[in-house]
């Protein structure tokens, strides 16, 4: 039913994945893999929001 994890290919360049270094099939997949997270490839885009930042939300009562 479901894919093994061991029979998915490795995400960069699609051999066949190393037990030890799973998801990748090799340590320069692997850090291929790093260099992206860490430049910002990987990088989830953010919607624009409707309101401005400099408006002032609920504030909490003085006592």
């Amino acid at each position: 039913m479901s894919e093994e994890p061991r029979d998915k290919p490795c995400p960069i360049c699609g051999k066949p994945a190393d037990p030890r270094l799973r998801p990748f099939c090799s340590k320069r997949c692997a850090n291929i893999d790093l260099h992206r997270w860490l430049s910002g490839s990987y990088a989830i885009p953010a919607a624009e929001e409707d309101e401005p930042d400099d408006e002032v939300g609920p504030t909490k009562p003085e006592e």
